[in-house]
């Protein structure tokens, strides 16, 4: 399994691919706290609308991920590897957008 891994992420030892997992562990729980703290930022409580807890989740949640993942990733030494997967996924995004327009 790691060997798949190391050569789908392009990386070249199997302490790299703990450190990422690491990584992601780090970055998802992170969004998770931040959640809670954003929500009752905003007053959000049990009797909020769920389409509109799920707006503010998504419009929240998706650049913090990103921030975390890239901050984890740099502080563990992974920059590179994290900063790669950010470009890739916006490049994704753009061609959606560009596809959705025609």
């Amino acid at each position: 399994m790691f060997e798949k891994l190391k050569t789908k992420w392009g990386i070249e030892n199997n302490w790299q691919i703990v450190v990422i997992i690491i990584v992601f562990s780090l970055a998802g729980s992170s969004v998770v706290f931040l959640r809670k703290a954003y929500f009752n930022l905003l007053g959000f409580d049990n009797n909020t609308s769920f389409w509109l807890k799920t707006i503010a989740y998504l419009m929240f949640i998706f650049p913090a991920y990103q921030v975390t993942l890239l901050t984890f990733g740099t502080l563990l030494g992974q920059f590179r590897f994290f900063w790669a997967k950010e470009k890739a996924m916006f490049r994704a995004l753009k061609n959606i957008g560009k596809r959705q327009n025609n």
